[in-house]
Protein backbone atom coordinates (compact mmCIF):
# COMPACT_ATOMS: atom_id res chain seq x y z
CA UNK A 1 0.00 0.00 0.00
CA UNK A 2 3.18 2.21 1.12
CA UNK A 3 4.56 1.95 -2.87
CA UNK A 4 1.46 2.31 -4.36
CA UNK A 5 0.94 5.75 -2.54
CA UNK A 6 4.39 6.33 -3.46
CA UNK A 7 4.17 5.49 -7.02
CA UNK A 8 0.84 7.31 -7.32
CA UNK A 9 2.77 10.83 -5.74
CA UNK A 10 5.45 10.26 -8.28
CA UNK A 11 2.88 10.13 -11.24
CA UNK A 12 1.05 12.95 -9.69
CA UNK A 13 4.36 15.37 -9.37
CA UNK A 14 5.76 14.17 -12.99
CA UNK A 15 2.37 15.21 -14.56
CA UNK A 16 1.97 18.40 -12.61
CA UNK A 17 5.44 19.33 -13.64
CA UNK A 18 4.36 18.35 -17.36
CA UNK A 19 1.28 20.86 -17.03
CA UNK A 20 3.20 23.72 -15.24
CA UNK A 21 5.88 23.51 -18.49
CA UNK A 22 3.66 23.93 -20.83
CA UNK A 23 1.81 26.60 -19.62
CA UNK A 24 4.56 28.57 -18.61
CA UNK A 25 5.77 28.02 -21.87
CA UNK A 26 2.39 29.07 -23.84
CA UNK A 27 3.01 32.02 -21.41
CA UNK A 28 6.32 32.82 -22.19
CA UNK A 29 5.68 32.46 -26.42
CA UNK A 30 2.70 35.02 -25.91
CA UNK A 31 4.94 37.46 -23.78
CA UNK A 32 7.89 37.24 -26.54
CA UNK A 33 4.88 37.72 -29.26
CA UNK A 34 3.71 40.66 -27.36
CA UNK A 35 7.31 42.31 -26.94
CA UNK A 36 8.21 41.60 -30.92
CA UNK A 37 4.95 43.27 -31.54
CA UNK A 38 5.71 46.37 -29.36
CA UNK A 39 9.00 46.44 -30.75
CA UNK A 40 7.98 47.15 -34.36
CA UNK A 41 5.10 49.69 -33.36
CA UNK A 42 7.85 51.22 -31.06
CA UNK A 43 10.16 51.35 -33.94
CA UNK A 44 7.44 52.63 -36.10
CA UNK A 45 6.12 55.53 -33.66
CA UNK A 46 9.27 56.98 -33.55
CA UNK A 47 10.06 56.36 -37.57
CA UNK A 48 6.46 58.77 -37.55
CA UNK A 49 7.58 61.31 -34.86
CA UNK A 50 10.78 61.80 -36.64
CA UNK A 51 9.48 62.20 -39.79
CA UNK A 52 6.28 64.77 -38.82
CA UNK A 53 9.02 66.73 -36.54
CA UNK A 54 11.45 66.86 -39.19
CA UNK A 55 8.87 67.60 -42.31
CA UNK A 56 6.82 70.01 -40.13
CA UNK A 57 9.21 72.07 -38.63
CA UNK A 58 8.49 75.75 -39.33
CA UNK A 59 12.16 75.86 -41.02
CA UNK A 60 11.59 73.03 -43.58
CA UNK A 61 7.94 74.47 -44.03
CA UNK A 62 9.28 77.79 -45.13
CA UNK A 63 11.41 76.04 -47.48
CA UNK A 64 8.77 73.87 -49.14
CA UNK A 65 7.04 77.20 -49.91
CA UNK A 66 10.39 78.67 -51.17
CA UNK A 67 10.67 75.59 -53.19
CA UNK A 68 7.51 74.75 -54.54
CA UNK A 69 4.78 77.67 -53.91
CA UNK A 70 7.43 80.60 -54.57
CA UNK A 71 5.05 83.93 -53.61
CA UNK A 72 1.61 81.94 -54.19
CA UNK A 73 1.40 81.36 -50.20
CA UNK A 74 0.84 84.65 -48.11
CA UNK A 75 0.61 84.82 -43.78
CA UNK A 76 -2.74 86.00 -42.84
CA UNK A 77 -4.14 86.46 -38.89
CA UNK A 78 -5.76 83.17 -38.09
CA UNK A 79 -8.31 85.47 -36.13
CA UNK A 80 -9.48 86.72 -39.70
CA UNK A 81 -10.46 83.13 -40.98
CA UNK A 82 -13.74 82.91 -41.11
CA UNK A 83 -15.96 79.29 -41.53
CA UNK A 84 -18.77 79.12 -44.20
CA UNK A 85 -21.27 76.52 -43.78
CA UNK A 86 -24.33 75.93 -45.84
CA UNK A 87 -27.49 74.22 -44.13
CA UNK A 88 -30.75 73.80 -45.90
CA UNK A 89 -29.89 76.26 -48.66
CA UNK A 90 -28.60 79.02 -46.05
CA UNK A 91 -25.24 80.13 -46.24
CA UNK A 92 -23.98 80.96 -42.60
CA UNK A 93 -20.74 82.39 -41.92
CA UNK A 94 -19.01 82.61 -38.48
CA UNK A 95 -15.29 83.17 -37.08
CA UNK A 96 -13.27 79.98 -37.41
CA UNK A 97 -11.42 80.95 -34.16
CA UNK A 98 -13.61 82.12 -31.09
Amino acid sequence: MRKLIIFLSIIFLLISTTLTKNSTKEIEKKIYDAKENLRVLKNRYEMVLLDYNYLSSPKKLMEYQFRYFEKELNKIDIKKLKKITLKDDEIKVEKFVN
